[in-house]
């Protein structure tokens, strides 16, 4: 077990919500009005000191899109200094030969980039803007400049069909791994469930195509595939459990347990007003959930409480309204119909003739349609002072 007051070894820094994309899976929050007053390149660099004399080790730069802060290069500076590892998460829109090779010789580590689907006329759907093409130019810039790249694809009902050839577009460009994660239903996801919630035939076919390519590449190229929770019998561990390994920092200073935290009706912590050790190790939302003391039945008295600690806080409280629920994936959870009537909507047969893939209400004019595409945000410029 994890002791829960052990230092963090990864923060995920969300420098901006702004997003040149729309896709309708987007975890971002749904009021982004309140994250506009982004930190301040000082503020940043603060905060990256910190987290580092509190044992960090990795740092994930992310958004929105974090190459829309033009002090990027600045803040990869700072961690490349502090001896962080520094890993770059982005839509590769914005991604000129310049600006990477300017975050080439200021440290930077690694790329992920964020591919919707294998086809242009689909991945530009789901993405809502022409970027497939631009998205596949920046894998190669990425490739000749010598860094490892990880392609992120979120699976959903719209493109699980295309499994097959999202994997062979990732051998073909050279992936050194590929991150296949169904969509998690936070943000505009959870608005979006109904539309993105695949059937179980899609994912009993998607698991076996995963399975033949793991067995056949190795370690050519890491496969890492996420199933989605409301199909699992355990839920997955919140984070290797709140607090205990990793924290996120939102554009506007909140620390959270974990990128989707803001949702939950608890006390905030700011790193405009308290150092990032003190939320770590004190903060009243930082504890909340820490460890296994919390826990109702029947987590309390389960074998495996210690391995999912419950579940996903805040999959419990948009189900419930109760946070500190067992997290109503689980088998075992008083509230788990609601999980099984989701699951039920998603193979109803008569929504079978209904076309799994983006189009089906996913274009920006059908804003009023089952999914609906998160709002392009406008970037408030970041200082540099």
């Amino acid at each position: 077990m994890n002791n829960p007051m052990d230092n963090p070894y990864g923060l995920l820094a969300e420098l901006t919500y702004a997003c040149p994309l729309q896709c309708p899976y987007c975890s971002n929050p749904l009021e982004l009005d309140k994250y506009r007053q982004e930190l301040s390149t000082k503020d940043w660099q603060r905060v990256i000191t910190e987290a580092a004399e509190l044992g960090v080790l990795q740092l994930h730069l992310s958004g929105g899109e974090p190459l829309l802060r033009r002090d990027i290069v600045d803040l990869v500076q700072t961690a490349s200094d502090l001896g962080l590892y520094t890993n770059l998460i982005t839509s590769a829109l914005g991604l000129s030969e310049r600006r990477a090779q300017q975050l080439r010789d200021a440290g930077l580590d690694h790329v992920q980039i964020s591919i919707q689907a294998d086809q242009q006329e689909l991945s530009d759907q789901i993405a809502g803007i022409r970027s497939f093409d631009r998205k596949l130019e920046a894998v190669k810039l990425v490739r000749s400049l010598g860094w490892p790249i990880t392609l992120n694809v979120v699976l959903h009902r719209q493109n699980l069909d295309h499994i097959e050839g999202i994997l062979d577009m990732a051998e073909r460009v050279g992936a050194d791994r590929i991150e296949l994660a169904n969509t998690q239903y936070y943000g505009w996801a959870g608005m979006n469930r109904s539309g993105l919630m695949p059937s179980r035939e899609q994912l009993e076919h998607s698991e076996r195509v995963v399975r033949e390519r793991q067995e056949r590449l190795g370690d050519k190229m890491e496969i890492i595939y996420v199933i989605p929770d409301y199909y699992s019998k355990f839920p997955k561990p919140c984070m290797d459990g709140w607090a205990s390994r990793q924290f996120t920092i939102t554009p506007n200073g909140d620390a959270l347990p974990c990128p989707a935290a803001q949702s939950l009706p608890l006390p905030r912590a700011n790193v405009r007003d308290h150092s990032v050790a003190w939320i770590w190790r004190d903060s009243p939302l930082f504890n909340e959930y820490r460890g296994t003391d919390w826990m109702p039945e029947p987590c309390q008295s389960c074998s495996r409480r210690e391995i999912d600690f419950g579940g996903c806080r805040c999959q419990a409280f948009a189900l419930t309204g109760d946070a500190a629920r067992t997290d109503p994936v689980c088998h075992l959870s008083p509230d788990h119909g609601l999980v099984e009537a989701a699951v039920a909507e998603a193979n109803d047969p008569s929504r079978a003739n209904a076309p799994a893939r983006a189009g089906n209400g996913l274009t920006p004019r059908t804003r009023q349609s089952k999914v609906q595409h998160r709002p392009v945000t406008v970037p408030t410029p970041a200082t540099t002072e």
